[in-house]
């Protein structure tokens, strides 16, 4: 499944294919309060058909209005880029949704071959970060390499804009918590791979949108290679597949590395990467296990999305609190009386 970014492009370029005038439309810049952060796309075509969104949607109706009125040459009288200002004034910002004081700046694009969206998205799709930078005065695009998640940057001449990969997960272990864990990663815009060597698991597991490996999890993360945007998670309960995973995970860029368990659980496979396979403190130091933020998890689904979430808050840069404290000996999950969970069905403390 695309991420919205991608979805948004790979639209506009199915557009261009089709015959149809499309304008991309990116929001350079904000002041003030706004619905969405610079950098957010959407594409219009000439039918005013849209995929994605940079407002609230009142913008967007202004803009959908405007192209059924006049064609994609109504917001783009010249066939180049022009630059929208929305928000100026209280008014304007009451009439197109916008919180009190927003300001938006919008970058109407006419989509052509000089727009390179196919390159675009091929680069996205190989898992490289690139910057786009667009000619204002004559609609020429430049791409070049560069990071993932630059500000956009806009002046007289130019804007400046950074796309890259999608988030990635890597899941070790085919059950009924990885479904759970890989619908919501789909959902959420992420690439998603499950692996498991163990035919009487991988047989009966399927899961459209993700990719299933029966490879060792030590081939399939050395293959992948995890980059700062994969994060990977080991379900199994089987420290001969989840360790596998887990030593070459730690030692990788990924943003995220995960294994379910109890917490004596978790503290015993710390010990045996620390000492039979030598992963140094701070690769370990990044490991979150038990994996999961505390919900009082009890099902499949719910151990899914204290995952889940633990795994949303670090790609986006939140401080997470401390491991659940402990009461008498036990974690707050145990001294609530559940079980240790089976094999599918792990518990996230």
């Amino acid at each position: 499944m695309d991420d919205l970014d991608a979805l948004v492009l790979r639209t506009a370029l199915d557009w261009q294919v089709a015959g149809l005038p499309v304008v991309l439309v990116t929001v350079a810049r904000t002041w003030g309060s706004s619905p969405r952060p610079p950098g957010s796309l959407m594409a219009i075509n000439g039918r005013g058909e849209t995929a994605g969104s940079v407002s609230g949607g009142c913008i967007e109706d202004d803009l959908i209005l405007s192209i059924r009125k006049g064609g994609a040459q109504a917001v783009c009288a010249s066939g180049l880029p022009t630059v929208l200002r929305y928000g100026i004034s209280a008014d304007e910002a009451h009439r197109f949704g916008l919180p009190c004081g927003g300001t938006v700046e919008l970058v109407l694009e006419p989509v052509s071959a000089h727009s390179r969206l196919d390159e675009l998205l091929l680069a996205c799709e190989q898992r490289r970060s690139t910057e786009r930078v667009l000619d204002l005065h004559t609609g020429r695009v430049e791409l070049r390499e560069g990071r993932r998640d630059g500000v956009p940057r806009l002046d007289d001449q130019q804007l400046t804009t950074y796309l890259g990969p999608q988030g990635r997960l890597i899941v070790i272990g085919a059950g009924d918590l990885s479904r759970y864990l890989c619908q919501m990663a789909l959902s959420l815009g992420f690439e998603v791979v499950v692996c498991d060597p163990r035919e009487e698991y991988r047989a009966s597991w399927q899961l459209n949108g993700v990719v299933v490996s029966r490879e060792m999890p030590d081939d399939l993360v050395l293959r992948l290679r995890p980059d700062a945007r994969t994060a990977v998670v080991a379900l199994t309960h089987d420290p001969k597949l989840d360790d596998l995973a887990l030593i070459d995970a730690l030692q990788s860029k990924a943003f995220y590395v995960g294994a379910i368990g109890s917490r004596r659980n978790s503290e015993q496979r710390r010990e045996r990467l620390r000492t039979h396979f030598d992963i140094a403190e701070p690769a370990l130091r990044g490991l979150h296990g038990p994996a999961g933020l505390y919900i009082g998890s009890k099902t499949p689904a719910e151990i899914a999305l204290s995952i889940m979430a633990e795994v949303v808050a670090v790609k986006n840069g939140i401080r997470l609190p401390s491991p659940m404290p402990m009461v008498a000996g036990k974690s707050l999950y145990e001294n609530l009386g559940h079980r240790a969970p089976a094999a599918t069905s792990s518990c996230n403390v």
